[in-house]
Order: structure tokens, then C-alpha cells, then sequence
């Protein structure tokens, strides 16, 4: 992840400064801490009516050319649902009904430190599958064929359906 410099509110540089029991970074100017946080990311597991796993395969870093599950990062305003529904939706042509939340992890990312992923299931939907926006393909694999995944979480989302769901 790249070190921030300056202050996102004036523009100042800034300095580390041990604040609130942390070393944090601190804008002299303002007078204020620079609080990094995880960045918010829902997935899917959506399940055919033959129990088989939908994925699609990144077009975009990072991990590109890896398959992984529908999903990608929250944006304002958005609900973790909203979010989810949308990246289906942006990404495979398909729209859902998130039946329950899987789980939530928090992931080493190179690109932004820590990712909040937030899992859902998903069994209804409906559309024509087509690979869109960041995906080359996508696809329905069956739990013992899975092609290699990109991020441990989505994995795990697909564990825990597989041993708590299927049928």
C-alpha cells in the first residue's frame, strides 16, 4: 500500500505521532489523527439449482487471471447487500436474492493494508450469466472441480456453505 503524505483536508505533510495509544499518522496543522480503516468488500456464493459454486475470472489486478467469487468493494451510500447485489450484477449479468450472511473476514491486501470481506449466499436469482465489468468469464463449478482462487477468503466463504449448506 502506498504511505499517505499528506493531509487529505489541507494538504499539509504529515508526521507520525504517537496518538490515542497508537503511532498514527497526524496533521500538524489540523490537529488531527489520520485514521486509516479497512476497506469494506462483500462477495457471493451463489449456488446453481445443481449445488454447483458460480466464479468468475479476474480481467484486473490485483490477481488477474485467478477466479474468485462475484464481488468487489463497497461504495458510499451503499449497504454491504446493496453492494453485493450490485457487483453480481456488474460482473455476471445476474440478479439475486441474498438468502444469508456466510461470514465476515478481514484479508492482508497488497494494495490497501486490510479488506473487511463480507460473504453472502445467495440460491435465487435470475438472468442470463454473462462476464462483465472486471470478470473475463464466469462460470458454475461443482465444489470438488474448483478451478485455483484468488483470495483465501473467498475460499473459506465456499468452505463453510460447502460444510454447513449444501446439500
Amino acid at each position: 500500500m502506498r504511505k499517505k503524505t499528506n493531509c487529505h483536508y489541507c494538504g499539509t505533510g504529515l508526521i507520525e505521532k504517537f496518538c490515542e495509544g497508537a503511532l498514527r499518522l497526524f496533521c500538524n496543522r489540523c490537529k488531527e489523527p489520520i485514521y486509516e480503516n479497512p476497506l469494506p468488500a462483500t462477495c457471493l456464493v451463489v449456488v446453481d439449482s445443481k449445488g454447483r459454486v458460480l466464479l468468475v475470472k479476474r480481467s484486473v489486478e490485483p490477481k488477474k487471471g485467478f477466479w474468485c467469487l462475484p464481488g468487489g468493494f463497497m461504495e458510499l451510500g451503499e449497504t454491504p447487500e446493496q453492494a453485493a447485489l450490485r457487483e453480481l450484477k456488474e460482473e455476471t449479468g445476474l440478479a439475486g436474492r441474498i438468502e444469508m450472511l456466510l461470514g465476515v473476514y478481514a484479508n492482508p491486501s497488497v494494495l490497501y493494508h486490510t479488506v473487511l470481506m463480507v460473504g453472502y449466499l445467495v440460491k435465487s436469482y435470475s438472468g442470463t450469466l454473462i462476464a462483465g465489468d472486471d470478470a473475463m468469464e464466469a462460470a458454475f463449478f461443482h465444489y470438488d472441480r474448483l478451478a485455483e482462487i484468488a483470495f483465501e477468503s473467498h475460499l473459506n466463504f465456499i468452505r463453510i456453505y460447502n460444510a454447513a449448506y449444501a446439500a
